[in-house]
């Protein structure tokens, strides 16, 4: 009776790498419409960034980083790439396809038929993308240009007998769009005068103001510091 336990245990030994083993799963196939890039970066000068989404394929993911300049493919980054001597081979050819042709209209690698795909797919997803950027860049140009003229100037903080009184000054063009006070007097004159000044200097569109009655100090105060941002602002 005591030999025939190391046989049981050895029975039972020799099953367990067949309970533990697991049959591999089915290999992926390339998706066939790649889901939406993002665009990462976008500069003034016009460089748009877009990086793709991973695309699953048999041989490994793929992702690209893909530099526009206008319309312009300037660049294209591998971010992930099948680790494969094929597709290391094939990569540079599709990228020197890719700047020649300025398009994803190229041909299939001999050899990295599957990279060579989901490479164009992810491509044309960017191109896609870069040209949904531009579009709605272009659809509001007069918000470009308004936020390209809007400057802000800070006035001189001009010392009265009442306390410092300095303004901040927002041109659109040549026009005064707002006037911020970044300093007043703690007083209720001021208070009360401070709306009537700034209303004026909208309609007048200069320092040529009237000076609020009971607030004279105050108004002059903010009259010199106008002036001295509309100088600042040439």
């Amino acid at each position: 009776m005591k030999r025939a336990i190391p046989v049981v245990v050895l029975s039972i030994a020799g099953l367990v790498p067949v309970w533990l083993y697991q049959p591999s799963s089915g290999t992926s196939t390339v998706q066939a419409t790649p889901p939406a890039p993002t665009t990462s970066s976008s500069g003034s000068s016009g460089t748009n960034v877009v990086t793709t989404t991973t695309v699953e394929t048999e041989k490994g993911p793929l992702q690209l980083q893909v530099t526009f300049a206008g319309t312009k493919i300037t660049a294209v980054k591998m971010l992930q790439q099948p680790d494969h001597p094929q597709t290391e081979a094939a990569v540079p050819k599709l990228v020197a396809e890719t700047l020649q042709a300025q398009s994803a209209d190229i041909d299939t690698v001999s050899g990295a038929t599957i990279t060579s795909e989901a490479y164009k797919d992810s491509l044309q997803a960017a191109i896609d993308d870069n040209a949904r950027t531009a579009s709605a860049a272009s659809s509001s140009p007069s918000a470009s240009a308004s936020a390209q003229s809007s400057r802000t100037v800070d006035g001189t903080a001009v010392d009265t007998e009442k306390g410092t009184v300095q303004v901040q000054v927002t041109f659109a063009g040549d026009e005064i769009s707002a006037v911020r006070m970044l300093q007043q007097p703690d007083h209720p004159q001021t208070t009360a005068a401070v709306p009537q000044l700034v209303a004026e200097t909208l309609r007048a569109q200069s320092a040529d103001i009237d000076t609020v009655s009971g607030a004279t100090i105050t108004s002059d105060g903010y009259k010199e510091s106008l002036q001295a941002a509309i100088d600042a602002k040439g």
